[in-house]
């Protein structure tokens, strides 16, 4: 059932990141789409500052590009969302996220099973929200999913490696579009792979806004 929770206007980050903890990750991550979960403290922070700072989600419409399980999603749908569709080109991630739909009560999300760099739309959101590969499996997909995004929004919100930033600064410029860093984050991954020796893995990420010009 729905937790209880305050009014999107008046709701504090504690209570975002407390509610988006009884949603369920991946069941079975796959290496080669790089899933790694996103924790609720993240997902709490990269929506609480798009809602708060921005007005980029409250009484919006918002596309969750590679939406997994769905914590973004649902997070977008605590803090006031009109509407969400999220895509993943992953079943068994979508087959969860419809499980924390249901147990959390939530009507207001879409999905949509379909690959993002091959994604055709008609309709436009008013945010993306995301977060992509990094693009450590597969080059340069992590860039084809912000493009993506600015295909079909005017301001995109996803999360990437600080290592990348300078990489982001060129794509803007070259996109004619603005980014900035609105958060450094550190992205604590879990070990969940053969490969992974530690027990976890701090990374340093920026949560990016990509808005149009």
């Amino acid at each position: 059932m729905r937790v209880h929770l305050d009014h999107p206007s008046t709701m504090k980050l504690k209570q975002l990141e407390i509610a988006l903890s009884d949603v369920d990750s991946f069941d079975d991550p796959k290496i080669e789409l790089e899933q790694f979960p996103t924790s609720a403290h993240l997902a709490a922070r990269m929506i609480y500052v798009a809602c708060n700072t921005y007005n980029d989600i409250e009484g919006k419409i918002i596309g969750d590009f590679g939406c997994g399980p769905g914590i973004l999603s649902i997070g977008c749908s605590y803090l006031g969302a009109t509407h969400v569709i999220g895509f993943d080109i992953d079943q068994d991630a979508l087959d969860t996220c419809w499980v924390n739909l249901r147990k959390l009560d939530i009507i207001n999300i879409d999905l949509i099973h379909t690959s993002i760099p091959s994604l055709q739309l008609t309709q436009k959101f008013d945010t993306v929200v995301m977060n992509p590969p990094f693009g450590t499996r597969n080059a340069g997909i992590d860039t084809i999913f912000v493009a993506k995004g600015l295909e079909y929004a005017d301001v995109v919100y996803s999360l990437h490696k600080s290592s990348t930033r300078e990489h982001f600064y060129r794509f803007a410029n070259e996109n004619n579009c603005n980014v900035e860093v609105v958060a450094e984050l550190r992205y604590d991954i879990p070990k969940m792979y053969k490969h992974h020796k530690a027990k976890s893995k701090d990374i340093e990420v920026d949560l990016l806004r990509f808005s149009r010009k």
